[in-house]
């Protein structure tokens, strides 16, 4: 596995490169729809983008870069869709519990992509370390925006929420390889996060 990291789109300098690398993770999240991890192979994806291969590999080093940061502009999707609305629930705890459940049922209207991202998460080792930070980053955002609701845009955490809400998350991708691994079911993997979720947000 390469050690390169993928190109943002913050890093990328035209507007045809940023489309470009829209285009391929696009191709990416409906290869993944459509058969889950071993569908997506590097090859397909080009095509599909309408990319040459070599580019591919210039923008994303390999398929857990792929997949991985795929998964992160979902997640990034999702926390900016949650931005300037209200969470259902009277504390902390009901409204995290609310988040991840639209979340889980997001992702479990799509068991092919959802075992893809999942799985590529799970197999990510230290070269994919800063796709799966931007990962970790939006968990943070959306639960931070649960938990504190009131938080001015840009305040910083205490070290004691940014712990709880990696815990959380961790918790909630414990429950997620679970349920896509077949070990678990929907119902479960919801017991399991609202369990921990409580116990760790008691008011």
């Amino acid at each position: 596995m390469s050690t390169a990291n993928s190109l943002t789109a913050d890093e990328l300098g035209s507007t045809a490169q940023r489309e470009r690398r829209k285009r391929i993770l696009d191709a990416t999240i409906a290869l993944a729809s459509e058969g889950g991890f071993d569908a997506v192979q590097m090859r397909a994806v080009a095509e599909q983008a309408d990319v040459a291969l070599g580019t591919l590999y210039r923008y994303f080093p390999s398929k857990i870069h792929l997949l991985v940061s795929a998964l992160g502009r979902e997640f990034e999707k999702a926390d900016a869709g949650m931005r300037g609305k209200p969470i259902p629930g009277d504390t902390a705890a009901e409204r995290v519990i609310n988040i991840l459940k639209l979340l889980s049922r997001g992702l479990q209207g799509d068991p092919h992509l959802t075992e893809a991202l999942t799985r590529a998460f799970m197999f990510a080792d230290s070269s994919a370390a800063t796709e799966i930070h931007r990962v970790g980053m939006s968990m943070t955002s959306m639960l931070s925006h649960a938990i504190h609701p009131d938080m001015a845009e840009g305040a910083e955490l205490s070290e004691d929420d940014v712990a709880i809400t990696k815990v959380i998350g961790d918790v909630w991708l414990s429950a997620l390889v679970g349920w896509v691994t077949g070990r678990s079911s929907a119902a479960d993997t919801a017991n399991q996060i609202e369990v921990a979720v409580k116990l760790l947000l008691r008011d």
